[in-house]
């Protein structure tokens, strides 16, 4: 438990930030949570003895801190604007954490606006996926001032295993998109590789331990390819849909900045081609696209 109690508004209660949610009123905390989906609020609320309310401004007020968990920068803007906006109603000094996967500038932006209600903003994604959010192992990237970072870093240890600070705000964000981008490289050469042997008449399960043993591994090979893959259940609890908005963060970035980036070009757009296809809705279900491909499947 943190030393000190906080009273925290959390906005968005989906697949994450229903254990997030639930792992800060363990803590103790005094928790009201918002959704557009009013009835999963209203069963969070029963089932954890926390509070629910019907709009953003109603979970902001009287909070100390602000959690948004939401799938863009476009829908943070607009769950802290406007006159049932979190801003509306927010107290002076009280810390934004932005922990949804937003666009850095945008962050940067929104900031901005926060900064002019008299609050403060963090940006905080996370990586991990829904089974470290069950058991608050995520990975945490943190952007912003570092008095508020250090405000909200016993609250968020209820929540991660590592608090990763990355500079100021915008850059847990910028961080976090590039993180995915390696983790998409990986996972695509990996499946191709697992096909190529595939061919030759090499067996999966032992690819992935021969990969796991060597120079080859990386968290695909660890934590996916026998799990989602080869088991073809294809259910890790992550979004392809996600997976190609971050790339498109991190190429959006790399344009930003001038930098040429032809191999993370292509690792998108295989993603993408993957989404336009039909595949997923999980992000695994990226490996049956370069088995259309290939034209057999790994398993």
């Amino acid at each position: 438990m943190t030393e000190k109690l906080e009273t925290i508004g959390f906005i968005g209660i989906g697949a994450m930030g229903w254990p997030m949610a639930r792992r800060l009123v363990e803590a103790g905390h005094v928790v009201t949570v918002c959704d557009n989906d009013a009835s999963r609020a209203a069963r969070f609320a029963d089932e954890f003895d926390g509070k629910a309310a019907r709009t953003s401004a109603e979970a902001a007020e009287g909070a100390s801190i602000l959690v948004t968990m939401l799938p863009n920068s476009d829908i943070v803007a607009g769950v802290l604007a406007g006159p049932e906006g979190a801003l509306s109603t927010l107290p002076k000094g009280a810390v934004v954490v932005e922990m949804s996967s937003g666009i850095p500038s945008r962050t940067i932006e929104i900031g901005s606006h926060v900064a002019a209600a008299e609050a403060v903003m963090v940006d905080a994604p996370v990586s991990g996926g829904v089974a470290k959010a069950e058991t608050g192992e995520l990975s945490i990237m943190l952007g912003g001032e570092a008095a508020a970072v250090a405000r909200v870093e016993p609250v968020l240890a209820q929540l991660g295993a590592s608090l990763l600070r990355t500079g100021g705000l915008g850059s847990g964000h910028a961080m976090k998109a590039l993180n995915n981008l390696v983790s998409a490289g990986g996972f695509l050469i990996g499946v191709e590789a697992m096909l190529i042997g595939r061919k030759f008449g090499l067996d999966p399960s032992v690819m992935v331990d021969v990969l796991n043993a060597s120079t080859g591994m990386n968290n695909s090979t660890q934590k996916k390819f026998k799990q989602f893959v080869i088991s073809r259940g294809f259910d890790s609890g992550f979004r392809l849909d996600l997976m190609v908005k971050d790339l498109s963060i991190a190429l959006g970035l790399g344009e930003e900045g001038e930098v040429d980036t032809p191999f993370a070009a292509l690792c998108r757009e295989m993603w993408n081609r993957a989404l336009a296809s039909g595949h997923g809705p999980d992000h695994t279900a990226m490996a049956r696209y370069s088995e259309e491909l290939a034209g057999f499947d790994i398993a």
